[in-house]
């Protein structure tokens, strides 16, 4: 079973109307102990950072999280749900995160010709190859919306980079954990394959 943690700060339906396309079920849930029993585990989110992590925490959510990721299950972070596993955010005041991964998420500061947020498709260029990209190439374009990105401070742990103009680290792997900047639910066919791909890690 693969599991869509619902912190009621995410596009929840997106996502599991993604895994069901490529055949899968996933199940919507708040439930600490079906998050235990669960094979896989999906965080996806929109919207600010500490709105994000002061929910997970009023639910009980952060020790869970963490037992999964710990556990060795496949764990996918999506757009917030990457950002909320690093150690501390910068939206709206300094936030600190579930500091599985060492880090900050900071907010783009660009010249006055790129807009913020960074919307719409964009490439990634793969640093590191982690399985969920199987059967795609470099340069694959995918579907992006936020203002803040993440900094890891282990550069090993970034799978692909994408520019805006200068690069910034767009999905990270680290064993059993991926998480993405952009969104493989609306990323369409490419973005279903990567969907389709954790889904069916072994």
């Amino acid at each position: 079973m693969i599991a869509i943690i619902d912190y009621q700060m995410g596009n929840l339906r997106s996502v599991q109307k993604g895994f069901e396309k490529v055949g899968h079920q996933a199940t919507i849930t708040s439930d600490p102990a079906e998050l235990a029993r669960a094979e896989k585990i999906v965080l996806p989110g929109v919207g600010a950072f500490g709105d994000a992590i002061a929910e997970l925490r009023r639910r009980e959510l952060v020790e869970p999280i963490r037992q999964a990721i710990a556990s060795g299950k496949p764990f996918l972070g999506i757009c917030l749900g990457l950002q909320l596993l690093f150690d501390v955010g910068y939206e709206g005041g300094r936030h600190e995160g579930l500091g599985i991964l060492h880090g900050e998420v900071v907010r783009f500061d660009l010249p006055s010709d790129y807009k913020v947020p960074h919307m719409g498709w964009n490439q990634l260029t793969i640093r590191h190859r982690p399985p969920i990209l199987a059967g795609l190439d470099d340069g694959v374009h995918c579907y992006f919306v936020h203002s803040y990105y993440v900094v890891p401070k282990d550069p090993t742990i970034i799978a692909t980079e994408t520019s805006y103009p200068t690069p910034f680290c767009s999905m990270i792997w680290r064993d059993n954990l991926f998480a993405t900047q952009f969104h493989p639910e609306k990323s369409q066919r490419d973005g279903l394959r990567i969907l389709k791909n954790f889904a069916e890690l072994t």
